[in-house]
C-alpha cells in the first residue's frame, strides 16, 4: 500500500489546532469515514489506515501520538466521539488470530495530554477482536480472509446478540454452545456424538484453594476486631494451601487445619476460633455443604469466622449454571450467595444470629452474650477523657491511682461495677467508695463534660438496643454483665430503655427527619441529595443517622475497605464508598461502591476505572473529625480553592473529567496540597484571576467578622 505523506507542517497550515476541533466535529469525521469500525462512543481503525481518513482527523490524531511515543507500535487507534480521547490498542496476533486478544492500551487525553496505561498481559478473560476486515481497508493483504470468516460466522448466527462475547471467555462459551471451533481462519463444526454421562461436569473441589501471600479476608478481620487473646487457639476447616494456618502460627497461636485434598489425615481439633473459609461455596452437593458447616460449628468453641462468594459473575467471566451455582473454568464449583441470602442459610443451619461483617464475612459467636457485647461494642462512640483544669490536693495525691477510674468513666459513662476495676479495692482504702472518688475527680474536671460522656453513653446504648429489634431482643440477664451494667447505671430500667431504643428506631422511618438532621449535621459534607461522612467520624454522628447506618450493617455488614458513607435523601439507601487515595491526594477518585437499599436490602456494587470518569472528592475536611491527622492541611487548601473560584460548581467538578477541565480553565495545577498556577498561562487573564482571588479573600473576611461580632455580641446588644 502507498500511503500519502501529510507532514506535520502541511497540516498546519490547512487545519485548526487540536484544540479548536470541537467534539462534534470529531465525531462528524469518524461518522463518515469510508473506512473503519464504527459503534456508538467510538470509532476504531487500523493504524495503518490512518492515512484515510479527513486530514483534521489525522492532525487531531498526530497530537496525541505525539505524547505516547510507543504509539506508531499500536494495531488498532480509537477515537473517543464522547470524549477527547484517542487510545492506541496493542493486538500483536491482529493477522494470525481470527480473534486476536488486547495486550495492552495507552489512552491520551488530546487536551491535557495525559497519559494512562494499561496491561492485559496477566488477564485471564482480555477484550477480543471481532469483524477484522472492517479496520482495515480493501487493499490490506489479509482482508479477503478475514471478510470470508466474518461471512460464514454470521451465516451461523455466532455474531448474533453481541453482549459477551467481546472477551476471549465469552466468545469460547459461544463456539461451545454452536459446537464449532476456529482453526487458523477457518470455521470447522466439531463432533456432536457426546456420552450423556459427560454432561456432569466433574468437579475438581481442591483447585479452588488460592495460594495467598497475606491473610485471608475473614481472619483478617478477626484479627483487626481484637478476637485473639495471648492464648487463643485457631483451627481452619478446608485450609487449602495452609496459608492463614501458619501465618496464625507465625504470630504465636497455636493452629491447626484440615482439608480433604491437602491435609486429609490432620485431626479436626476443637479451637476457640475457628474458620471455613470460601468453602461452603465450593462443594456443589446441598447435603454435604450443609454438614460441613455443622462440622466447622462443632469444632468452634468462641468464634467460627464464615465467609463465602456473594457476588454474581456476569457473562463475561467465562461461567456456566451448574445446580445451584456455577462451574468455572478451572472446574471447580462456586454457590454465589446473596449477602442477606448468605446470613439466612448460616442462621437457619446454625440457629444462629451471625453478625455480618463485611461482604460475604460473618462472625458467629458460641456463646450469645459474646453477641451482644460484640455488636455492643460496634456502636460505642468516641469519648475524650476531660481535662484537669483545678488543683485539688486530694485530687493531684492519688492522681495515678484515680487515672484508671477516670478511663473507665470515659469508656462506660457510669460508676464501675463489683469487680469490674481491678483498683477498685485501693481506691476504696484511700476515698471509702468508687462514687466518692468520682466526686474527687469532679472537682479537679468539669463536671459538664462528664455528663456529656453519660449522654453519649445513652445514645450508644439506645443504638444497640434499637438494632437488636431486628433480632430476638435479649433480656437483661442475657445481656453480656457490663452491658447489663451500662443500662442499670445510665437507664432508670431495661424496660425504659428499650421504650426509648423502640421510639428511636420508628422515629428512622421518618424520612423527613432523617434529611432534616442530614442537614443539621456539624459533620460531613452536604450535597444536594447526600450527606457523605468518613467512616473515621461516623460515631461523631448524630444517634438517629448512626442508627440509620446501623441498619444497614447490621444486617449487610459494610464494605471491607470503604473510608466514606453516603446517607441518600431522596431514596432509603445507605453506600459505602472506597477512595484508595483519601490519605494521599487532595480530590481522591471514587474505586468502589456498595449500596443497600434499606426498603429491600438490595445490595448494589460497582467498581470505576479512570476511563469511567469516576465521581471526585473535594472539601475532604468536611468528611471527617478536627482531630483527624490531615485536617488543618485539608482545611487551608479548601480556602485557596475557593479562593480560585475552584468550587463554585459542584456539580461540573463532580467526576474526574469536569475537576480536570476546571484546573486547566482556571491555570492552576495542584502538587501534594499546594496550588500554583501554570506557567504557560495568559498574562492578562491570570491577573484577572489574580483580582477576582482578591476580591474573594475580602468577602471571606468581612464574613469572618461579622461571625466574630455575632459571637461576642447577645441578641439584646450586651456583651456576653
Amino acid at each position: 500500500m502507498v500511503k500519502p505523506d501529510h507532514s506535520l507542517n502541511t497540516l498546519e497550515e490547512v487545519c485548526p489546532t487540536p484544540e479548536q476541533i470541537s467534539l462534534s466535529a470529531i465525531a462528524a469525521y469518524c461518522y463518515n469515514s469510508q473506512y473503519g469500525k464504527l459503534l456508538p462512543d467510538a470509532f476504531y481503525i487500523h493504524i495503518l489506515a490512518l492515512y484515510t481518513l479527513d486530514i483534521q482527523l489525522q492532525k487531531y490524531e498526530s497530537r496525541a501520538r505525539s505524547a505516547a511515543p510507543q504509539a506508531p507500535k499500536a494495531t488498532i487507534v480509537k477515537f473517543s466521539t464522547s470524549k477527547p480521547k484517542i487510545s492506541y490498542l496493542f493486538y500483536p496476533d491482529f493477522d494470525t488470530d481470527p480473534h486476536p486478544a488486547l495486550q495492552s492500551s495507552i489512552q491520551i487525553d488530546v487536551e491535557t495530554l495525559t497519559v494512562t496505561y494499561r496491561d492485559y498481559t496477566d488477564t485471564e478473560n482480555p477484550p477480543i477482536l471481532h469483524r477484522k476486515e472492517t479496520f482495515v481497508t480493501p487493499d490490506y493483504p489479509l482482508y479477503e480472509e478475514f471478510a470470508a470468516l466474518t461471512r460464514v460466522q454470521e451465516t451461523l448466527g455466532l455474531l448474533n446478540n453481541t453482549r459477551g462475547i467481546g472477551t476471549r471467555l465469552g466468545w469460547e462459551e459461544r463456539l461451545k454452545r454452536y459446537g464449532v471451533e476456529i482453526q487458523g481462519h477457518t470455521l470447522i463444526k466439531k463432533q456432536t456424538n457426546i456420552n450423556a454421562e459427560d454432561l456432569i461436569p466433574k468437579i475438581e473441589r481442591h483447585k479452588a484453594a488460592i495460594i495467598r501471600h497475606d491473610f485471608s479476608r475473614p481472619v483478617r478481620l478477626a484479627l483487626d476486631a481484637g478476637l485473639f487473646g495471648s492464648e487463643t487457639t485457631f483451627f481452619d476447616y478446608g485450609c487449602g494451601h495452609g496459608g492463614d494456618m501458619n501465618r496464625i502460627a507465625e504470630h504465636g497461636y497455636i493452629s491447626t487445619g484440615w482439608d480433604p485434598y491437602y491435609l486429609p489425615d490432620s485431626p479436626c481439633i476443637p479451637a476457640d476460633i475457628v474458620n471455613i473459609g470460601f468453602v461452603i461455596n465450593v462443594i456443589e452437593d446441598q447435603g454435604e455443604r450443609r454438614e460441613a458447616l455443622i462440622k466447622a460449628w462443632e469444632l468452634t468453641q468462641k468464634v467460627l469466622l464464615v465467609s463465602a462468594q456473594v457476588l454474581i459473575s456476569d457473562s463475561q467471566k467465562g461461567v456456566m449454571a451448574y445446580g445451584d451455582g456455577v462451574i468455572t473454568r478451572r472446574n471447580t464449583f462456586q454457590k454465589y450467595y446473596e449477602q442477606e441470602e448468605l446470613k439466612v442459610y448460616i442462621d437457619q443451619i446454625l440457629g444462629v444470629d451471625a453478625i455480618p461483617i463485611a461482604l460475604g464475612v460473618y462472625f458467629v459467636f458460641r456463646d450469645p452474650a459474646e453477641t451482644e457485647l460484640f455488636r455492643a461494642s460496634r456502636y460505642r462512640s468516641r469519648a475524650t477523657t476531660p481535662k484537669v483544669r483545678a488543683c485539688i490536693q486530694k485530687f493531684e495525691e492519688h492522681r495515678e491511682l484515680l487515672a484508671p477510674l477516670m478511663a473507665f468513666m470515659t469508656e462506660r459513662g457510669r460508676i464501675p461495677g463489683k469487680g469490674e476495676l481491678p483498683q477498685e479495692e485501693e481506691i476504696c482504702q484511700h476515698f471509702s467508695s468508687l462514687r466518692r472518688a468520682f466526686q474527687v475527680i469532679i472537682k479537679a474536671t468539669d463536671s459538664e463534660e462528664w455528663e456529656a460522656i453519660a449522654d453519649k453513653r445513652r445514645q450508644d446504648l439506645l443504638v444497640y438496643l434499637a438494632l437488636t429489634k431486628f433480632s430476638h431482643r435479649p433480656r437483661l440477664s442475657q445481656l453480656p454483665p457490663a452491658v447489663q451494667e451500662d443500662v442499670l447505671g445510665l437507664y432508670s430500667s431495661y424496660k425504659q430503655a428499650c421504650l426509648d431504643a423502640d421510639q428511636m428506631l420508628r422515629s428512622v422511618g421518618n424520612t423527613e427527619l432523617i434529611i432534616k438532621r442530614c442537614h443539621e449535621s456539624k459533620i460531613g459534607k452536604k450535597l444536594p441529595n447526600s450527606l457523605l461522612v468518613h467512616i473515621s467520624a461516623l460515631q461523631s454522628l448524630d444517634p438517629f443517622l448512626r442508627l440509620y447506618e446501623g441498619c444497614a450493617s447490621r444486617t449487610i455488614g459494610r464494605l471491607e475497605e470503604a473510608n466514606v458513607i453516603k446517607f441518600h435523601l431522596k431514596t432509603p439507601k445507605i453506600s459505602y464508598l472506597f477512595y484508595p487515595d483519601f490519605d494521599n491526594e487532595p480530590h481522591p477518585t471514587l474505586y468502589r461502591s456498595m449500596t443497600i437499599d434499606l426498603r429491600y436490602l438490595h445490595v448494589t456494587y460497582k467498581e470505576y476505572d479512570v476511563d469511567d470518569d469516576p465521581p471526585i472528592l473535594h472539601q475532604l475536611e468536611t468528611l471527617v473529625n478536627p482531630d483527624y491527622p490531615l485536617y488543618d492541611k485539608l482545611a487551608k487548601l479548601t480556602i485557596q480553592e475557593e479562593d480560585r473560584g475552584l468550587l463554585e460548581n459542584w456539580q461540573s467538578i463532580s467526576h474526574l473529567s469536569g475537576w480536570q477541565k476546571c484546573l486547566k480553565e482556571h491555570f492552576t495545577i495542584i502538587k501534594g496540597y499546594k496550588l500554583y498556577w501554570c506557567k504557560d498561562a495568559d498574562p492578562y487573564k491570570l491577573k484577572l484571576f489574580k483580582s477576582a482571588i482578591n476580591n474573594r479573600k475580602k468577602e471571606r473576611q468581612k464574613a469572618m467578622e461579622l461571625v466574630e461580632n455575632d459571637a461576642v455580641v447577645g441578641t439584646d446588644g450586651e456583651e456576653n
